[in-house]
């Protein structure tokens, strides 16, 4: 039995007392749950191709609209890992903006004549600037057209602003509505949902990498426990993900589940394979868990091992441990690696909903590792499941 299937065998009295009633279980059932993802996008499949070509996304290259992609937190990352296959297969500007920044910056997003489409994603539909930055958009620039991909049909987003004819609202299972206080399942539904719009105009060309990703997961998941629970027993101090491409939003995003998880108690950073070296490679030591996400991308791959060649002969690193599509060349020299079977067939650009896992898995143990209640990891009750204390102005 993996490590992640022993937690789920405890007893409910057993699950409860430790925080771990949610969390393991919005982890475990995410290759499940990405079918119903397409499934939501797909049924709805006519009207959202339809609104996207009003809005400017698809259509005539002449009259495309920039598209933001708005998120705070795992929200934003979710955008993060979606810019690139976005911008590709829509052809037209992409960029992930923080609704934390568009709520106090909002004009210096705007140049006067241009087409704008929002596509905001959100857990619960109800944080007070995700909420409060689309409430003063369809104010102030009621030209702007909003798609809303939310796992929340009961939230602020959902209730007060679908049925608008410039907004579209697309509600996911609500078993991604993650109740855990940790982003896990509702971030890759909605990085899954944002892959089914990239491919909106022929959802059946996306089909067999989705069905590749769901394979992988099924597969890398056991491993993937055991070695985070390994890991996280050893207790580093501080822990460094790298990723390149859409692979760089992973990293973040697995550095933040740390961080939230451990209630800050690790340190954890996140970087790209070159852009690591121009600093951030200094804080390197032998406290330090080095998690590298490896590109599938026979060019990208070669900058990153040599990074790992570096770390490894300078000894820099406490411990490193390698995801991706095949072991490292000589991956002996670089630690542990995982692989990820089926996965591997899918391109960069589609492998975060996959690769994030690992990050998930670490967050979870080092909580536990560290005595605290997954489900519910800020004792002090520095964070929340959902932001909504934020005084508007």
């Amino acid at each position: 039995m993996d490590a992640l299937s022993r937690l789920l065998s405890l007893t409910e009295e057993e699950r409860r007392s430790r925080g771990l009633v949610h969390t393991p279980a919005e982890i475990l059932q995410q290759p499940e749950t990405w079918g119903r993802t397409f499934d939501v996008v797909s049924a709805r499949g006519r009207e959202v191709t339809e609104f996207l070509a009003r809005a400017g996304a698809t259509g005539e290259a002449g009259g495309r609209a920039t598209v933001y992609l708005v998120g705070a937190g795992t929200s934003d990352y979710i955008g993060r890992a979606l810019v690139a296959l976005l911008r590709r297969q829509w052809d037209c500007e992409v960029q992930a903006v923080p609704s934390t920044d568009l709520l106090t910056n909002l004009e210096e997003y705007f140049i006067e004549g241009r087409r704008y489409l929002w596509v905001s994603f959100s857990r619960s539909g109800d944080s007070s600037e995700g909420v409060a930055v689309i409430e003063q958009a369809l104010e102030k620039h009621p030209e702007v057209r909003h798609l809303i991909v939310t796992c929340n049909g009961q939230g602020r987003m959902a209730r007060e602003f679908a049925g608008r004819t410039n907004v579209l609202c697309l509600v996911l299972d609500d078993a991604v509505n993650d109740r855990g206080l940790a982003m896990t399942s509702s971030f890759t539904n909605m990085v899954v949902a944002g892959q089914c719009l990239a491919h909106i105009r022929d959802l059946s060309a996306y089909q067999p990498t989705l069905e590749a990703l769901a394979a992988g997961a099924r597969g890398f998941m056991s491993g993937a426990a055991d070695a985070a629970e390994r890991l996280a027993a050893e207790r580093f101090k501080k822990v460094c993900f790298l990723g390149t491409g859409a692979l760089r939003a992973v990293a973040v995003e697995s550095a933040l589940k740390v961080v939230e998880l451990t209630a800050g108690r690790v340190f954890t950073w996140s970087e790209s394979y070159l852009g690591v070296r121009h600093g951030p490679l200094s804080a390197v030591d032998e406290e330090t868990l080095l998690v590298c996400f490896l590109s599938g991308d026979e060019r990208r791959r070669s900058y990153e091992l040599d990074l790992l060649k570096e770390v490894s002969g300078k000894r820099l690193a406490g411990r490193l441990i390698s995801i991706g599509p095949g072991r490292a060349a000589a991956g002996e020299e670089f630690g542990e690696s995982l692989t990820l079977g089926p996965g591997s067939r899918v391109t960069d650009l589609y492998r975060p909903p996959l690769d994030v896992i690992f990050g998930q898995l670490f967050g979870l143990f080092s909580s536990l590792e560290q005595g605290l209640t997954p489900d519910t990891p800020s004792p002090r009750g520095a964070i929340s499941r959902v932001v909504s204390q934020v005084q508007i102005y």
